[in-house]
C-alpha cells in the first residue's frame, strides 16, 4: 500500500473526499515528525509507539579499502507495534 492507496481507503472508511483524506494523513505524518523532533515519543494506544533512538558514534571499515572509518552519533526514528495491531495481523 503506497500513500495514493491509504488516501482511498481513508477517504472510503470516512466518508471524507479523497483531499480532504490527503490533508488529514499529511497533518498525522507531520504532527508525528514533529513531535520526533522535539524528542517527544508518540504512543497510540493498540497501534503503537514511535520514539527517537540514538545510536552512539563508532568504528568502522570501508569494504572496498579496508581502512577504518568514523561513523557518526545519530538519531534514527523507530516504531514497536502495540498489542492490538500485532493481534491484527496474525
Amino acid at each position: 500500500m503506497n500513500k495514493n492507496d491509504l488516501v482511498n481507503a481513508v477517504a472510503a472508511n470516512s466518508g471524507l473526499t479523497k483531499a480532504d483524506s490527503a490533508k488529514a494523513i499529511d497533518g498525522v505524518f507531520d504532527a508525528i515528525a514533529g513531535a520526533l523532533k522535539g524528542g517527544d515519543e508518540v504512543r497510540l494506544v493498540g497501534f503503537g509507539t514511535f520514539s527517537v533512538s540514538e545510536r552512539a558514534a563508532s568504528e568502522g571499515r570501508n569494504p572496498r579499502t579496508g581502512d577504518k572509518i568514523t561513523i557518526a552519533a545519530s538519531k534514527q526514528p523507530k516504531f514497536k507495534a502495540g498489542k492490538g495491531l500485532k493481534d491484527s495481523v496474525q
